[in-house]
């Protein structure tokens, strides 16, 4: 080989190397940037749980879902059935509509807590003991912990440790 195909040869492979470092730069950066996405998302979710009764709402939005899907009715027969047809979808709908309105509007936590335990025990009778008492018990857990939820308060910045006599 002469000296001109060796140069040439020598150009590519360091172009090469450089084309991949810069590659390893760049993923580096974006994985960078997912983690502290991430760590932004999980902060702010942290910080929209302990403002709301997340935990209160998920379990009655749950209970909803599972009463439904206990019912099982065909749509043609809710809706010309009666009560007896429809109590599942209402009570269940009820329930889900409940379990969110409880995380966006946290003010009306206490109604939004009796009515949910209210449905929940509404659910034994009208939809399939209350979707096989799973959803009826989801249902009152929910209800319970919607109403007695209180907002915590915002966390202090941690300054030093105080002095012993202080």
């Amino acid at each position: 080989m002469t000296s001109t195909t060796e140069e040439i040869v020598e150009a590519v492979r360091l172009h090469q190397a450089t084309s991949l470092q810069r590659a390893r730069v760049r993923l580096g950066a974006a994985a960078a940037a997912t983690r502290r996405g991430a760590s932004r998302f999980r902060r702010e979710l942290r910080a929209f749980r302990r403002t709301r009764p997340f935990w209160g709402g998920l379990w009655l939005a749950l209970a909803g879902i599972e009463i439904v899907y206990w019912t099982q009715n065909p749509i043609a027969l809710v809706v010309g059935g009666g009560w007896g047809r429809s109590a599942g979808y209402v009570i269940g709908g009820g329930l889900v509509l409940l379990g969110v309105a409880a995380w966006f509007t946290p003010l009306y936590r206490a109604l939004f807590g009796i009515l949910g335990f209210l449905l929940g025990l509404g659910a034994f009778v009208g939809a399939n003991l209350g979707g096989f008492l799973l959803g009826s018990v989801l249902a009152i857990l929910g209800g319970s912990m919607v109403w007695g939820w209180g907002e915590k308060q915002p966390r202090r910045p941690r300054r030093g440790r105080r002095a012993a006599g202080s």
